[in-house]
Formats: C-alpha cells, sequence, structure tokens
C-alpha cells in the first residue's frame, strides 16, 4: 500500500471502530430499531447525490430486488443486532465480535460458491472460531460468577448471540452479492442498500420509536452514526477496494477491535480485560489466514 493507502485504512478502522461506541450511547436513548432506521437512512441521503453524479442510476434500477435483499442481511438485520447487543455488552466486545465477519464469510462462500477450502484456511476458521467460542463462554462464566441477575446474564448472551448472528449476515451478504450482483458498481449497491434497508425498516421503526424524544446530543450522536460511520466509510472502503485490492482492504477487520476498545476505554471507561485481549488475537490470527494475508508466497 501506499503512504496515502495506509493513512485511509487507518482512519477508516477508527470510524468503524467509533461506530460501536456510538451505538452504546445511542441505543439506549432510541431503541435497537429506531437507531438502525436512523443510520440507515443518513447514510442513503449521503451517497444519493454521489451516485447520481456518477450516472449509476440506471444500475440501481435493474438490480433493485437483490440489492434491497443485501440492504435487508447487510445493513438493516446487522445494525439492529448489534444496537441490541450494544445494550449489554461494551462496544469493545461487540467490536471483537464483528471480527469474526470474514471467517462466516470464508464458510458460506466454500459451502455456497465452492470456493477452495485449502488446509491454510481451514486452520484459520478453526483458530478464528475457537477465540469467538472461547470469549463467549468465557463472558458468559465471569457473567455468572459475579452473580449478576437472571435477565442480566440473559441479556448477555443474546447481545453475544445477535453479534454472531450479524456476523453471519454478513458473511451471506457477501456471498449473495458475488453470485447475483457480479458487475454492478459498487456505489450503486452502497446506495441502494442503505435506502432499501431504510425503507425496510421504517414500519418497524414507527411503530418502536421511544416515546420520549431523545436528546440532541443522543441525535448528533445518531447522525455521525448515519454519515460518519456509513456514508463516509462506504466512501472510503470503496476507495481502497478501488486502489489497493478487496484483500487489503478487508485488512481493516483487524484494526477495528483495536479502535472500539480504544474509544471505549478513553471515553466510556470501559474495562479491557487479558481474556478480551486474548480472544481479539486468535481471531485476528484466524482471520489472517483465512484471508490470505499471511504467510506470502515466497518470489521466484
Amino acid at each position: 500500500m501506499k503512504p496515502r493507502d495506509l493513512l485511509e485504512l487507518t482512519l477508516l478502522a477508527a470510524i468503524w471502530g467509533a461506530s460501536f461506541l456510538f451505538m452504546r450511547i445511542a441505543a439506549p436513548a432510541f431503541g435497537a430499531v429506531p437507531l438502525a432506521a436512523v443510520r440507515v437512512l443518513g447514510a442513503a441521503l449521503v451517497l444519493l447525490p454521489l451516485l447520481a453524479l456518477r450516472g449509476e442510476w440506471p444500475a440501481l434500477r435493474r438490480h433493485w430486488r437483490p440489492i434491497a435483499l443485501v440492504g435487508l442481511t447487510n445493513s438493516a438485520l446487522p445494525f439492529v443486532a448489534f444496537g441490541y447487543a450494544s445494550l449489554s455488552i461494551t462496544a469493545g466486545l461487540a467490536s471483537i465480535f464483528n471480527a469474526a465477519t470474514p471467517l462466516f464469510s470464508a464458510l458460506i462462500a466454500s459451502l455456497w460458491l465452492r470456493e477452495p477450502m485449502t488446509r491454510t484456511r481451514a486452520l484459520g476458521l478453526t483458530l478464528g472460531f475457537a477465540g469467538v467460542v472461547g470469549l463467549a463462554l468465557h463472558k458468559a462464566a465471569a457473567a455468572s460468577a459475579t452473580g449478576v441477575a437472571a435477565t442480566a446474564d440473559a441479556g448477555v448472551a443474546g447481545a453475544i448471540a445477535a453479534c454472531l448472528a450479524a456476523t453471519l449476515l454478513y458473511g451471506f451478504s457477501a456471498s449473495f452479492a458475488k453470485r447475483h450482483l457480479a458487475g454492478v458498481p459498487s456505489m450503486a449497491l452502497a446506495t441502494g442498500s442503505q435506502l432499501g434497508a431504510a425503507v425496510l425498516l421504517a414500519p418497524m421503526a414507527a411503530l418502536a420509536w421511544p416515546q420520549a424524544m431523545p436528546a440532541p446530543v443522543h441525535w448528533g450522536v445518531a447522525l455521525a452514526l448515519a454519515v460518519l460511520c456509513s456514508g463516509v466509510a462506504y466512501i472510503l472502503y470503496f476507495r481502497l477496494i478501488a486502489h489497493t485490492g478487496p484483500t487489503n482492504a478487508a485488512s481493516v477487520t483487524f484494526l477495528i477491535p483495536a479502535f472500539a476498545v480504544l474509544w471505549g476505554w478513553w471515553l466510556l471507561g470501559e474495562t479491557v480485560n487479558l481474556a478480551m485481549l486474548a480472544g481479539c488475537a486468535v481471531i485476528v490470527l484466524g482471520t489472517s489466514l483465512v484471508l490470505g494475508l499471511w504467510p506470502r508466497p515466497a518470489r521466484r
């Protein structure tokens, strides 16, 4: 990567890491579904003018049905799941579970698209899922050992399940897009998926809208989540794919938990323990093997 690409990669990781912090702050005020709706609607409003400038409206009109499904499985449902999870677990822990996304992507691609499963990728999947399971079991055991109420214990378990369900949906979306949306311009896919997610979430958000209007600070956080963590982040991500390739762009997965843990510790006073660091290290190691970032083939 060039220095500018590395800078954009780091900036993207910082932005996406901050998204877990923003959800942790705004979800209690909005609720998981309304917050997700605000996020995707704001992102769509940011991306629509760019789509028009690039002249990619025809692509969106031609493929709106599969793009709407991607909006449901890659934005609407995962955003709701992570919003729900942020009510019970820290931003740093949620981001670590999110790092399992490439593992589910590789597993589903192998089963559905028949992508080859090398020994290195199989080892990476085993390590990555071992890290996820170990971290989940440790969190559940810690909740029980501290004697928390049964409802709080169930909330932690539900939050972990929601995070893993979101990463599974991300993995499905990647394979679905590869099979049914190959060749569709990236901006049309990004904009259409956010717009589709907003339309799909609107009725549920209206029913679940909080009785007490969220405070201005919560609205500010929600708008930052929409404009910065979805709209601007998508632009950076697709720039990286164009300049460095999809594998290098996917390496942002490794940096997101570090920034999310940092933001949570600095701004919310969240604690970081050895189990979280160990689980994150194992997941990152497995993900790096799955993505083929190492070991690098020897030069001839």
